[in-house]
């Protein structure tokens, strides 16, 4: 029998294809079971038009049998089947979709798709596999063919024995090397595993033969192993069900099945779109921060389907790096994708469904801020961050998006707040959203900053996050109200005219706090009377965009930039200490120089700032005691 030779551009092809189209070898599997599902396919849309033809698919499978003995895989369908002429066109030029083919003769629109569009998965099978043997028998024929390659050397066809119609794909397994263990391929368990992962969803059983125990009849403790033909796919994915058809449980028992979490999701989000581009999309909320979520090592991303057939574990371009804590799967069959389906092209339809999608998260989000507060609150503990990131990445970008998801802790409501319901309560009056910065709640209500506006009865957002004063910078303001950091120079509030001073005193003072700046140095910008403190005797406030907060997390990143906000010294002249700063610079300097660094040293301690010279600083608190 003669041997054929593939075409020279398909044995480079098969080339590429066992070397490097495909990332893993397990593909294999998906890409043959596929094949065997559009057969059956073939034989349902033939049934539409032919009314000799009744199709039972209860009659239609697909049958994965491993061989240990003899180190074959046999994968069999009871699809169309093929003629030897078909053989020769559909597995005698790679890159050549009998699918494809047969698609486009009949434009069937019903629902029904076939998945097999590129011929190219056929060879997959040469990963894994030194010989690989079809042997099919069309639907209505009386004769049956055997196709034979061992790869880019060519192939064999010839005439044999079936007896029904179908395929027969039997692989001959390769031998383990040192770097390849190909005996994976012959364990039920791991087979089983491959077709869970990939073809769960395929519409027809897929049916193994499985080793199990039970006990001996008439014995309660011996028991004997037994073969059993199982169903190993599920077949209807939940995704096409009708959302009426489902509950909760169903949805949470989904996101166990999938591993997507080891919590509950907060809420799900199920899309069936049948516009521009056809999608359906299960997504999940989840309730707690997977534990590498703010790592580099976590990948975020949907898992993306074609047909029901897994293409991709984590589809990045699906999400947002700010919706990135949603999980969940699409599948489409408007996808254009690679020749081994595992690579999407950046296409129309892809943008179409991210966009989509993006909307749809956002709207849930809303709506659970909304209508479940106490859940939204849960999530914005664990995500917020994540938001709060989104607001100040890409330059602010997609600030308009995130603006009205954002939470922070209230002064007033002693709890978290939206920026609208802020903005909502802020009295006439008042010029700006004002916040304060620092570690923790408990250290931000001791601020000596926060009196003045306090004191005004203005309501203060709690800033703790190290992203927090950054995002808001980016957003600069919300509905026209700018944001005001309560250490920033000017508060944009008027003081009483009864802390008014007279102008003999203004000049005392200002000769003061020069005298004041020159001890410090470059450690300030100025020294001034403050306006905003009440009880504190000093605080340290700023200039310009960079705030103390800022510096500190800037300083501590691991490039260790050396960026210093403009600090102005801010001293109470209503507080019994500036009596005593009066006198020292009065009658003696040497004290008011001890003054000085002790209260800079005061402020730079509540700031929560290192001290330079702490041995001097304990130096200077005993020689005030003696």
């Amino acid at each position: 029998m003669a041997k054929k030779q593939f075409k020279a551009e398909s044995k480079r092809l098969l080339e590429m294809m066992i070397n490097s189209i495909y990332t893993q070898r397990e593909i294999f599997l998906r890409e043959l079971i596929s094949n065997a599902s559009d057969a059956i396919d073939k034989i349902y849309y033939k049934a539409l038009s032919d009314d000799q033809l009744v199709f039972d698919k209860d009659n239609y499978y697909i049958k994965v049998k491993p061989d240990k003995a003899n180190r074959t895989l046999t994968i069999s369908d009871t699809g169309i089947g093929m003629t030897k002429e078909e053989l020769e066109n559909n597995l005698g030029v790679i890159a050549k979709s009998g699918s494809l083919a047969f698609k486009k003769e009949n434009e069937l629109k019903d629902g029904h798709n076939i998945i097999g569009q590129f011929g190219v998965g056929f060879y997959s099978a040469f990963m894994v596999a030194e010989v690989v043997t079809v042997i099919s028998k069309a639907l209505g024929s009386d004769e049956a063919y055997k196709w034979e390659s061992r790869g880019a050397d060519g192939y064999t066809i010839e005439p044999c024995e079936k007896a029904t119609a179908g395929t027969d794909i039997i692989l001959k397994i390769k031998e383990n090397t040192e770097e390849d263990q190909y005996d994976e391929y012959l364990e039920e368990y791991r087979l089983r595993s491959i077709i869970k992962k990939y073809s769960d969803f395929i519409r027809y059983p897929i049916k193994m033969d499985v080793k199990g125990q039970r006990p001996k009849e008439g014995s309660d403790n011996e028991f004997e192993e037994y073969v059993e033909e199982q169903t190993i796919n599920s077949m209807v994915p939940i995704w096409r069900k009708n959302k009426n058809e489902l509950t909760p449980e169903d949805y949470e028992n989904f996101y166990t099945e999938k591993r997507y979490g080891f919590d509950k999701p907060l809420k799900h989000i199920h899309i069936s779109a049948d516009g521009a581009v056809v999608y359906n999309a299960i997504l999940f909320i989840p309730e707690n921060t997977p534990f590498d979520y703010y790592t580099k090592e976590y990948e975020k991303g949907l898992e993306l389907y074609s047909n029901d057939v897994l293409i991709m574990n984590k589809c990045p371009d699906l999400l947002p790096d700010y919706f990135s804590f949603v999980k969940g799967m699409v599948d489409s069959e408007d996808l254009s994708l690679n020749i081994s389906r595992e690579i999407l092209q950046h296409d129309r339809q892809l943008s179409l469904i991210a966009k989509n999608i993006k909307n749809k998260i956002k709207s849930q989000l809303q709506s659970l801020l909304k209508d479940e507060r106490e859940k939204y609150e849960k999530f914005y503990k664990a995500f917020g961050r994540q938001l709060k990131f989104g607001v100040y990445s890409d330059f602010g970008a997609n600030k308009e998006v995130l603006q009205d998801l954002l939470m922070f802790y209230s002064s007033k409501e002693k709890k978290l707040v939206t920026l609208d319901e802020y903005v909502s309560r802020m009295p006439e009056d008042q010029k700006y959203i004002y916040y304060a910065s620092g570690e923790s709640i408990e250290r931000i209500e001791k601020l000596p900053q926060t009196e003045l506006v306090a004191d005004k009865g203005y309501e203060i957002l709690y800033f703790t996050d190290d992203i927090d004063e950054f995002a808001v910078k980016m957003l600069m303001t919300y509905k026209e109200k700018e944001f005001k950091s309560v250490s920033s120079g000017d508060l944009g509030i008027e003081p009483d005219a009864s802390e008014n001073t007279s102008d003999a005193e203004e000049g005392e003072t200002k000769d003061l706090f020069e005298y004041m700046k020159n001890i410090l140095k470059d450690k300030v910008k100025h020294v001034k009377a403050s306006k905003r403190l009440k009880t504190h005797p000093v605080c340290l406030s700023t200039e310009g965009e960079l705030t103390i907060e800022m510096e500190k997390i800037l300083k501590a990143m691991p490039s260790g930039q050396d960026v210093k906000a403009d600090k102005i010294l801010e001293i109470n002249i209503h507080h019994e200490v500036f009596q005593s700063l009066k006198d020292a610079y009065a009658n003696d300097k040497e004290k008011l120089n001890l003054y000085t660094n002790l209260l800079y040293n005061q402020a730079l301690l509540i700031e929560g700032l290192p001290i330079q010279d702490p041995v001097e600083f304990t130096n200077d608190i005993c020689k005030i005691m003696v």
